[in-house]
């Protein structure tokens, strides 16, 4: 059963989530929050798995309360809902540590999906929130330093695994590519994620860009 506390400051958009998440049989509704510093202290009481979070809310909001989450050890993956589909709000969101991306138009279905795959640590975007819009930002906000945390000591074939995560290749993907077992891309994933400190690979998508392991052109 997958764990699941909802933040937004809008009543009836709680409501409507949590009608559309209780349907499902492996997603359980924990808690709700209505600002920012409460789902963080919500998130500490009730240990959810995934927290669907607002980017506006009072208090705190949804990037910083993010930001929180992501320095709680086995804290609960973050799955950000906004009616905003601007660049800058997808980085900024990333960069604080969320595991996805979806506009709250989202269909039921999908919502359902992608809480079930960001809890299995194998999502990266939402269709909306496309490798455009990390590329096209990243090209006009590339950060300075290249030598960043962990880069020197990934091994050639780990930084083979990187680009093609920040290409949004699945495992199955990459172990197609080349031609390894998914088990062997499975630890491969694991090394680089524990040597570059990313919980995610949206977190090591990210880290590709900035640290100049793809480039925003594709490279």
């Amino acid at each position: 059963m997958i764990r699941v506390l909802i933040a937004d400051d809008q009543d009836l958009v709680r409501m409507g989530f949590r009608l559309i998440l209780e349907r499902e049989p492996d997603l359980s509704i924990v808690g709700e929050a209505g600002d920012g510093a409460v789902a963080v202290a919500e998130s500490t009481r009730l240990r959810p798995d995934v927290v669907l979070m607002d980017l506006r809310m009072p208090v705190l909001d949804g990037i910083a309360a993010t930001r929180r989450l992501a320095t709680v050890p086995d804290g609960p993956k973050v799955l950000i809902l906004t009616t905003f589909d601007l660049d800058e709000l997808v980085y900024a969101g990333l960069e604080a540590g969320a595991s996805g991306f979806l506009l709250k138009d989202v269909k039921a279905e999908v919502l359902a999906e992608a809480i079930r795959t960001v809890h299995a640590g194998e999502a990266l975007l939402a269709p909306t929130v496309t490798r455009r819009l990390i590329t096209t930002f990243l090209a006009t906000h590339r950060r300075p330093e290249l030598d960043r945390p962990g880069l020197s000591s990934l091994t050639p074939r780990e930084l083979e695994v990187l680009r093609l995560i920040a290409a949004g290749r699945s495992n199955t993907e990459i172990a197609d590519h080349l031609v390894l077992s998914q088990a062997t891309v499975k630890t491969h994933v694991g090394r680089i994620f524990a040597k570059i400190q990313a919980r995610d690979r949206a977190q090591a998508v990210v880290y590709a860009y900035e640290a100049g392991v793809v480039t925003p052109a594709g490279g």
